[in-house]
């Protein structure tokens, strides 16, 4: 079953191009992100609500598909730290693929400014992906422009694969306004990126769930009261980060 996420914005921007933001086309415009860590008690409640009252995405089985995606890092940690310490501006590579079918992977960079978020994302054949497993990163030469950015950030600022991220995703979305509403659950990091690609689940098991909320240019009200919890905050909450507690 072909499964992808289909995060991409498709209205216009809503800011003005800038050489210090992120890059945007009709498949990277910049959009709202909202993210709260929640229990998996409150991930029941949230499933209830959003059932109820959304559509299932019409990707997945029942809106429900897993995810697998190894994200790139240096030595230095430079995406790691610049999450923690919050900066205003952070971009981040990511090779992905669902229902563990590594025949049809993309290449992803995540930008984030501020509570904005954009992503570009193309195909990378599996061949091409196993080459950079083994380090042959020269052979990103021969893909599309995201490929070719990604080489310049191995160059030029030491990329390399560092950690596997695998989840449950279940998705709600609204067409009015772009609306996606996700519960990410059972997260797991895996410590040896060559194994990427590898079948079975990655361990150690990250014990947070997520909720996501991802929109255009505005939030209604009866979708911000679906997502409401009592005492949960907004946070700048990242798998990734989470992940790297393990290695």
């Amino acid at each position: 079953m072909k499964v992808w996420e289909p995060c991409r914005g498709r209205t216009k921007n809503l800011r003005t191009e800038s050489r210090a933001g992120p890059e945007k086309n009709a498949a990277g415009a910049l959009r709202h992100e909202e993210k709260h860590e929640i229990s998996p008690m409150d991930c029941v409640i949230l499933r209830s609500r959003l059932r109820a009252a959304l559509h299932a995405d019409p990707h997945g089985d029942n809106g429900r598909y897993r995810v697998r995606s190894l994200y790139f890092d240096n030595a230095d940690d430079k995406v790691l730290r610049e999450k923690l310490e919050g900066a205003p501006y952070r971009e981040k590579f990511r090779i992905r693929f669902y229902q563990g079918e590594c025949s049809m992977l993309h290449l992803e960079k995540k930008s984030k400014l501020i509570r904005l978020c954009a992503k570009l994302s193309e195909p990378m054949p599996e061949a091409m992906c196993r080459a950079v497993l083994r380090g042959d990163y020269d052979a990103l030469r021969e893909g599309g422009p995201l490929c070719k950015e990604l080489l310049r950030g191995i160059r030029t600022q030491q990329l390399r694969p560092r950690t596997v991220v695998d989840y449950e995703r279940e998705a709600f979305v609204w067409q009015p306004g772009n609306i996606r509403v996700t519960l990410d659950s059972d997260i797991r990091a895996g410590l040896s990126p060559e194994r990427f690609l590898s079948p079975g689940v990655p361990e150690p098991t990250a014990a947070e769930a997520v909720l996501e909320v991802k929109y255009d240019a505005f939030l209604p009200d009866f979708v911000r009261d679906l997502v409401q919890l009592p005492n949960r905050r907004t946070a700048a909450f990242s798998k990734y980060a989470v992940c790297r507690r393990f290695g």
